[in-house]
């Protein structure tokens, strides 16, 4: 005002007229101007100087965010302002787009006027400059124009895959721990939170921890309390992004505590030992650390003087007679003298005695006096005690004669009349005539041994050498009108009576197997009928399985896993049956092994637990230890009702309670009560070897130029190597090669894994680590979780479409694996590996006579010959050893029938070969039988089965 006022002199009214001019034209000028955005016309960036002040800026506009699709408001306000106009990427905001307040500030008396505008997403991503989308404010007032200034607008966003998630560690305690972290890009970047196990850091509150270096979380020194699971967190205002896990975890290697003293010599005398020991814990190793290397006990040979007793030497000679009539002789104690603390010679030193026999004197008085009369009496004495002694003698001599001769007069017959063994035994010829086969006792019937043919006659099961089997039981007595298929000269099938025919049937889909109970595979152009895909294996949700069992017993069998339950017949009363049902724990194991106890099979139930049987049933439970009891002492181990584990029985062990058979791949138990089992084993030595069980998956990344590579190492396992295949084809990974054993030694060496031999122009690796070394603790005791190395691979062109590699799996100091990978990167040019299919996955549960492989009627008359004693040892002991069970006999002698226990160990361990030839050749070789009974057919079975239970009621 005083500006304007010096402006109009003495004229005020003329300026103030000549000031309300202007302000009309600014105003019209202003006006024109919104109207002539639409003829392209431009405001001014300036008027005229005028009396007045310039506008003042109460609040400016802000940098803004677009988030989504909802637009955002720019304001801002000044003072005076007699018009406000926005202009964004330097061009005018029309008119119509602003909304306009005006007010008065009271303390000034200037007019302030306030604007608003909306910018919306679709303004925004229509622009394209040099820069961002910005706006600012041009306000007018009597005096000229002032500008805000530049706010610009972006649109928010915030990615959803982090650039770099952290990574699990397993360092020591006090080591340092950097966990890394790039979150996802956005717009505003994204602030960083640190969570541990779900609760957020505060890295105020603990000195130890640093959260500020560039997103990263620091822990200066490890300690135990620090293990977890971490998970970074990154926010801004569009949304939140949680980064994969990473679970830390430390660990205390252990620490050999101070030597003991020596002990004292382990002998009284002579060469022996002394030893020390020293323990584990200074401090006990933690969180898998490594047990102490070196040894635990230390001995050194020691020497102990011992003790010499003294010995006599030899008498002297005697001495010349004295005057006394007397001679002496001496010995000393020198042959050897007495050493260390040895006990001096016990006895005389010296001995002396009459040398005339004691003619010498006579009651004190010299031999000249003594009258011939006494000497002649005394001769008499003499002779007449001699005579009496050779009368003795003779009488003697002629008792013991007689009584030799009576004695010899019993077996003088047979010494001497050799008719008695001519005639009490004759000759006899142990050797069978054998036309066709020996087992045919009509031999006038020849077989043709090239071709298989049915012959029906009766049969005789006879041992020549054991003429008692006859009428011991019913098992060798003819049989009335049976099938005998002759295959060839060694193979006789045995059947039952009403024409009943046996044979063993394979279902489709089935393969023979052995002892080893891995999963087996094919080569992928190996092409058969018996194969299925990953895909088609069960997932771990369905690792549980139930059957109704009754008296006649059955199988309940655990697809793909090598865990069955056998419910002997008769093992169920009459009229009552359960539901059984059997389950495999794939969680976190609740068995946690103590010291160098290490878990070698899964956790296995079966129930229900308040079931009651009266013959014990076979559990066969799979395990990944290579048996040798010079190296391992394997336990079975039972969870009570608390949820602690109680140690049941070693395996070496006798006892009656039950009875635990070790296999190669399994082990066979036989319990009474239902309930929680698993294997555990304790290392003897170094030397004691797990198998493992090694395969190497892929599967394309997000990235189309990545692929990745994830080589597994479980236990040797089907119920470990399960979960590892459920949970690849839930991410969508193929197996590249055929999985292959590993034995893995327990001599505290680590695992490494390497990938060997890419195609140096057309692979390369990220980050450019070649190899992986895993502790040797994370390995031996995997069984927590399946263990396993990823590689990442990039392509250089996508139209690099095969892969062609090694992956070399090798213990330090141990056994090497080599994983050959060929593969295609295209869906559909991949080979696919594929399984031989299980038999027992297509019948988890069998009831009756068809699960076993004995038919009912031969077990009968096999347990009714063998549990009756036999004087030649032909009994139930014989029947064990002769199938390999050689230790623990007592366990059977407790049961009511020794041999039908024995038969269920074999139905056990025989379930997928049902190798009915070697039970035969068994019996054989006992001189009970030389029946075979292979090929018995399924229509024989079923025939067998109806008239059992129409025999029984049933």
């Amino acid at each position: 005002m005083g500006t304007a006022a010096a402006a109009g002199g003495g004229g005020g009214g003329g300026a103030r007229r000549w000031l309300r001019w202007l302000g009309l034209c600014l105003w019209a000028a202003g006006a024109a101007a919104a109207r002539g955005t639409d003829n392209g016309e431009a405001l001014p960036e300036s008027i005229p100087s005028a009396p007045g002040t310039l506008p003042h800026f109460i609040e400016e506009p802000d940098d803004a965010y677009i988030i989504k699709s909802n637009p955002i408001a720019l304001r801002c306000k000044a003072r005076p302002a007699m018009q406000i106009f926005f202009k964004c990427n330097g061009e005018w905001v029309h008119q119509n787009e602003h909304v306009s307040e005006e007010s008065l500030d009271e303390s000034s008396g200037l007019k302030v006027r306030e604007v608003f505008i909306n910018v919306t997403r679709q303004q925004v991503e229509d622009f394209h400059g040099p820069e961002d989308y910005w706006c600012q404010c041009v306000a007018w007032s009597h005096l000229g124009t002032s500008k805000s200034r530049k706010a610009s607008v972006r649109i928010a966003y915030l990615r959803k895959n982090f650039e770099q998630d952290p990574q699990g560690r397993e360092v020591p305690i006090e080591g340092m721990i950097v966990l890394h972290c790039r979150p996802p890009e956005g717009v505003p970047a994204a602030e960083v939170e640190w969570l541990k196990n779900e609760e957020p850091i505060d890295s105020d509150q603990d000195e130890n921890i640093d959260t500020r270096a560039d997103h990263n979380l620091i822990i200066r020194q490890a300690r135990l309390s620090d293990s977890g699971n971490y998970t970074c967190m990154a926010a801004n205002i569009v949304a939140k992004r949680r980064s994969l896990s990473a679970t830390v975890v430390v660990y205390v290697n252990g620490g050999w505590s101070s030597w003991t003293e020596w002990s004292a010599c382990n002998v009284r005398c002579g060469r022996g030992w002394q030893k020390r020991s020293r323990t584990c814990t200074n401090p006990a190793p933690l969180n898998g650390g490594a047990f102490c290397e070196g040894m635990s006990v230390q001995k050194i040979t020691c020497t102990s003087l011992c003790p010499v007793d003294g010995s006599w030497e030899v008498w002297s000679e005697w001495s010349v007679c004295s005057p006394e009539c007397e001679h002496l002789r001496v010995r000393e104690c020198t042959a050897p003298p007495p050493r260390n603390g040895g006990r001096f010679c016990e006895g005389l030193s010296q001995e002396s005695e009459n040398c005339t026999d004691g003619l010498c004197i006579l009651d004190k008085k010299p031999l000249h006096e003594i009258k011939p009369q006494s000497i002649e009496n005394a001769s008499d004495i003499a002779l007449y005690s001699g005579l009496g002694a050779a009368v003795v003698a003779v009488a003697v001599l002629v008792i013991g004669v007689t009584l030799y001769r009576r004695s010899q007069s019993d077996y003088g017959v047979d010494v001497i009349d050799s008719s008695a063994l001519t005639g009490g035994f004759q000759t006899f010829n142990f050797k069978t005539v054998r036309q066709g086969n020996s087992l045919l006792l009509n031999s006038a019937m020849q077989p043709d041994l090239t071709v298989s043919r049915t012959y029906s006659g009766p049969i005789c099961l006879q041992d020549p050498l054991d003429k008692e089997l006859m009428t011991e039981s019913s098992l060798f007595n003819p049989l009335s009108d049976i099938k005998v298929k002759v295959q060839s000269s060694f193979m006789v099938s045995l059947g039952v009576s009403e024409r009943a025919e046996y044979h063993g049937k394979n279902h489709s889909g089935t393969f023979p197997h052995g002892n080893n109970r891995t999963f087996s595979t094919m080569h992928p152009r190996n092409k058969t009928p018996y194969i299925q895909n990953l895909s088609s294996l069960p997932t771990r949700t369905e690792l549980r399985t139930t059957g109704v069992f009754g008296h006649l017993g059955g199988r309940l069998v655990m697809p793909n896993t090598g865990v069955s339950l056998l419910i002997p017949h008769g093992a169920i009363p009459e009229e009552n049956s359960w539901e059984i049902y059997m389950s495999v724990n794939q969680g976190e194991p609740s068995l946690q092994s103590d010291g160098s106890e290490v878990l070698l099979s899964p956790e296995v139930t079966c129930g229900p637990p308040d079931m009651i049987v009266t013959t014990p049933f076979a559990l066969t439970i799979p395990h990944c230890a290579d048996v040798s009891s010079e190296h391992w002492n394997i336990h079975l181990k039972k969870r009570t009702q608390q949820g602690k584990w109680e140690e049941v029985m070693s395996v070496e062990d006798e006892s009656t309670s039950c009875y635990c058979l070790l296999d190669p791949f399994a082990c066979h138990v036989l319990l009474d009560s239902f309930g929680t089992y698993a294997l555990t084993g304790e290392p003897i030595t170094d030397c004691a070897v797990k198998q493992l069980k090694v395969a190497v998956f892929g599967c394309m990344s997000c990235n189309s130029l990545d692929y990745n590579l994830r080589v597994y190492c479980v236990d040797n396992t089907p119920c470990a190597f399960q979960e590892v295949v459920s949970d690849e084809r839930h991410q969508g990974g193929q197996l590249l090669e055929e999985p292959k054993l590993l034995h893995f030694k327990g001599n505290t060496f680590s695992l490494q894994i390497s990938v060997l031999d890419i195609p140096p122009f057309l692979w390369r690796i990220k980050p450019f680590t070649a190899c992986q070394e895993v502790p040797f603790s994370r390995v031996w005791c995997s069984n927590r979780q399946p263990l396993h190395c990823a590689f990442s691979l990039e392509r250089y062109t996508p139209t690099t479409t095969q892969l062609s590699c090694k992956i070399c799996i090798r213990q330090l100091k141990g056994h090497e694996q080599i994983l050959q990978v060929q593969t295609s990167i295209l869906e559909s040019e991949r080979e696919t590996i594929t399984f031989i299919a299980q038999e027992d996955s297509t019948f988890p549960a069998q009831t009756g006579p068809k699960a076993f492989k004995i038919p009912y009627s031969i077990r009968q008359r096999i347990c009714a010959t063998f549990d009756t004693p036999n004087a030649k040892g032909k009994d139930w002991q014989m029947l064990a050893q002769k199938n390999s069970i050689n230790r623990n006999l007592s366990y059977f002698a407790t049961q009511s029938s020794p041999s039908a226990v024995i038969l269920n160990l074999w139905e056990a361990r025989h379930q997928h070969d049902g190798d009915l030839d070697s039970l035969a050749c068994a019996l054989e070789e006992i001189g009970r039988t030389h029946t075979k009974l292979s090929n018995i057919t399924e229509s024989q079975l079923d025939e067998a089965d109806f008239n059992y239970s129409r025999q029984n009621g049933l």
